[in-house]
């Protein structure tokens, strides 16, 4: 892939808490330079950013983040307020305590219950999967699909526990083949760890140093 390829998956990001409004500004900036396909901002700035960026880049934003530990109608709610003020995709974060304990209906109702609210809005859910176990994954994505997201995504980027591997995308791509989209995202800071997430089955890149990543192409 050139770098033209690989902007064009990206998500260029800056979810940080401190972030200014002025920073999200330049962000979209930027995001036009580099010619990305979204940028993903706090639901704060979500009115900032629609209002600074060219009509062709989506606004993706987030919900339940970074813990995953809102109540199901908080995370709707959130949602659903983010799209009336211009968002067009949806990051939304699991519960991930209840994914380790198993509760696997927990997790689709959890799921279900954003899907409803955003109605055909882009649903991208967060498994925070340096936290699971492979099976974990597995059935993670399955909740997943069958609450109707559109992707899975491996990281929020602030767990502990680490960001998004090469083993955690092909464990998701084996799981759900092509059915949804897989967003990479999480200390990514090279072009070829980009590349490698990419050849395991990721199909949009979570990045918050977006043109250091690009700069670092060969082709």
């Amino acid at each position: 892939m050139n770098r033209l390829d690989i902007a064009h998956i990206v998500d260029h990001t800056r979810l940080k808490p401190e972030t200014t409004a002025a920073e999200v500004i330049a962000l979209c900036v930027e995001a036009e330079a580099l010619d990305v396909y979204a940028v993903c901002v706090s639901p704060t700035f979500v009115m900032t950013a629609r209002e600074n960026l060219a009509s062709h880049i989506a606004v993706a934003t987030v919900c339940g983040f970074p813990s995953g530990k809102h109540v199901s109608s908080i995370k709707a709610a959130e949602a659903r307020a983010s799209i009336e003020q211009g968002a067009d995709e949806i990051d939304m974060v699991i519960d991930i305590g209840q994914a380790m304990a198993g509760n696997w209906a927990a997790i689709e109702q959890d799921i279900d219950a954003v899907r409803g609210a955003v109605g055909s809005t882009v649903l991208k859910v967060i498994l925070e999967t340096a936290a699971l176990d492979d099976d974990q994954i597995r059935q993670a994505c399955g909740a997943a699909q069958r609450a109707g997201a559109d992707f899975v995504k491996t990281s929020t980027g602030f767990h502990p526990s680490g960001g998004a591997s090469v083993h955690a995308v092909q464990v998701m791509h084996h799981t759900i083949g092509d059915q949804l989209g897989i967003k990479a995202s999480g200390g990514i800071k090279t072009w070829d760890q980009a590349c490698a997430l990419i050849a395991a089955g990721a199909t949009r890149l979570g990045l918050s140093g977006t043109r250091a990543v690009l700069d670092g192409c060969t082709t």
